[in-house]
């Protein structure tokens, strides 16, 4: 029987080639507005993130959800997400 595969993708922080399942998706929607995707099924452009607040700020110092996008990103957008992403961890 053959294995399956397991789909990789690189975060935006640490740049790290991990496991789709271990990272979280943030999410750019066609109206322009930026969200957590922790199902990761929502419609639209991707990025992926670990679930570590380092890089998170990694990401949010060097911009690199803006480059990933190719939009701009709010601030209040990154400090939504580091209050999402400390429920998820918490929850974990």
């Amino acid at each position: 029987m053959k294995e399956k595969r397991i789909p990789l993708r690189k975060c935006v922080g640490c740049g790290q080639m991990k496991p789709k399942a271990e990272l979280i998706r943030v999410v750019r929607d066609n109206a322009g507005g930026v969200s957590l995707d922790p199902s990761g099924k929502k419609p639209g452009r991707g990025a992926y993130i670990c679930r570590q607040g380092d890089c998170l700020t990694q990401a949010r110092k060097a911009r690199r959800l803006e480059k990933a996008f190719s939009a701009p990103v709010a601030p209040e957008i990154y400090d939504a997400l580091e209050v999402s992403l400390s429920k998820l961890q918490t929850e974990a």
